[in-house]
């Protein structure tokens, strides 16, 4: 099986956030932005496995900023270590109120374990990652110990 690139399963996706994601003061709803890193994730591994993925595990959701109605919410999300079905899809959130320069900052991050199935909801083996560089290696190595450590716990 060919490896595939980092690159070519990576996403940003963005969205300007809406009343009906928030509370009555303008909070956008933590379950609303979560739903957007999985969507991100979904799209990163359904990339790289070109079959159906679920979500398995979501570690180290960290919430590092506030999210407000009007603010525009932007979605990084790449692999950073691929197993022989599962892939770990490292998830970042960046906000920025669109009305104040130099506002962007970073909201949220996670690291979302993707299973690869096939049609009848087994799962499947998936192409290897192929690393192009020292910061990709470092990725694959730190994501491989977080895998071996869920798989042992």
């Amino acid at each position: 099986m060919k490896g595939k690139t980092v690159a070519d399963s990576a996403v940003i996706m963005a969205e300007v956030m809406q009343p009906n994601q928030a509370n009555p003061r303008g909070n956008v709803h933590g379950g609303e932005i979560m739903k957007l890193m999985d969507n991100a994730a979904y799209v990163v591994a359904h990339r790289h496995a070109r079959t159906n993925v679920v979500t398995a595990r979501v570690d180290e959701l960290t919430f590092h900023e506030p999210i407000y109605v009007g603010n525009l919410v932007t979605c990084h999300a790449y692999l950073t270590f691929v197993g022989r079905s599962s892939m770990e899809v490292a998830v970042f959130v960046e906000v920025e109120d669109l009305y104040s320069e130099n506002s962007t900052k970073k909201a949220l991050s996670a690291y979302f374990t993707m299973v690869a199935l096939n049609a009848g909801g087994k799962t499947i083996s998936v192409s290897p990652l192929e690393l192009q560089n020292e910061e990709e290696q470092r990725r694959y190595e730190e994501g491989k110990k977080r895998y071996e450590s869920h798989k042992s716990s």
